[in-house]
């Protein structure tokens, strides 16, 4: 029998109207959001914000992570146009901060590193102030695909570790720890004015003492931030929650990363890696967000999710 959802698992009250314009100028573009492929909780308030993560590269994977709801396959062919496309779109949104991640395409002999690579450089052409944020897959820990993305000088190069060390082959199982720890490494060495930042979900039966080792782990690589959030299952093909933390420990992890020395840490049930991702811009970049004449959104009424 699935858990029932505790009380303090919220989000926030959607607009309806705002969600549908968002909802329409993707599809108008061929676009594609992991707010709708991943099954984001955060969708709602995320598009009534008029903020998404453009998902490039298509929106079907070639891997299968077992926390995961977006489709697996064969890959879709590249779309040329995908690259300005979302450089317009981020442009019609009015964004300040955009971030751009992509499914896995192990089909693709430089793993998807160019498109990114252009898409990056069509954000920064059509809005110069833009601060870009990607998240990517481990592109197989290829130099050269690292390099490519580090090369069109995204602000913010964002991966993911996921998960603790002991629990990869079963949540990751195409994947490696010590890869995505190396990939951290490579984007410093390749340029160190390049902010690095990573996730983790909790709740499918990790320690206390793994999850600090972990953190421990990404500090010691020099990563700049750290989101830590709480795995809900998409659906009952994938990974079962092993446990619902408690906002008072991840209020204890967001202590632990700052006493570490991150320069943001956002820990919470509802915290995702690209959610509310411009908090860390504000942070450490706020004098380009003014710029570019950011003004930060009001706070919005919560509203219980229903199990």
């Amino acid at each position: 029998m699935a858990q029932r959802l505790p009380e303090w698992l919220t989000i926030r009250l959607p607009r309806p109207d705002t969600i549908k314009e968002v909802e329409q100028m993707m599809r108008g573009k061929n676009l594609h959001t992991v707010c709708e492929s991943a099954r984001c909780p955060n969708l709602p308030e995320c598009w009534s914000k008029k903020t998404a993560t453009f998902m490039i590269l298509g929106d079907t994977c070639t891997r299968s992570c077992g926390f995961c709801a977006i489709k697996v396959g064969k890959g879709l062919e590249l779309d040329p146009f995908e690259p300005l496309n979302v450089a317009k779109t981020t442009k019609d949104l009015g964004l300040k901060h955009v971030v751009v991640t992509s499914v896995a395409r192990d089909d693709l002999k430089d793993e998807g590193a160019g498109q990114f690579a252009k898409t990056i450089n069509a954000l920064h052409k059509e809005l110069p102030h833009v601060i870009v944020e990607v998240l990517t897959p481990d592109f197989k820990g290829k130099e050269e695909c690292i390099r490519t993305v580090c090369e069109a000088h995204p602000e913010i190069y964002n991966h993911n570790i996921e998960t603790v060390e002991r629990l990869h082959t079963i949540v990751r199982p195409q994947a490696k720890y010590s890869r995505t720890m190396r990939l951290l490494e490579m984007v410093k060495e390749i340029d160190p004015t390049i902010y690095t930042k990573s996730g983790i979900m909790l709740g499918l039966g990790e320690t206390k003492d793994e999850v600090v080792k972990t953190l421990q782990d990404l500090r010691n690589l020099g990563v700049d931030a750290i989101t830590i959030g709480q795995y809900l299952r998409p659906t009952m093909k994938h990974l079962p929650v092993v446990e619902y933390i408690h906002p008072d420990v991840f209020k204890e992890y967001e202590v632990i990363g700052e006493e570490m020395g991150f320069a943001f840490v956002a820990s919470g049930p509802f915290i995702r890696s690209s959610y509310n991702a411009i908090a860390f811009s504000e942070k450490v970049m706020a004098e380009r967000l003014e710029r570019a004449g950011y003004v930060a959104p009001e706070a919005t009424n919560q509203l219980r999710v229903l199990q």
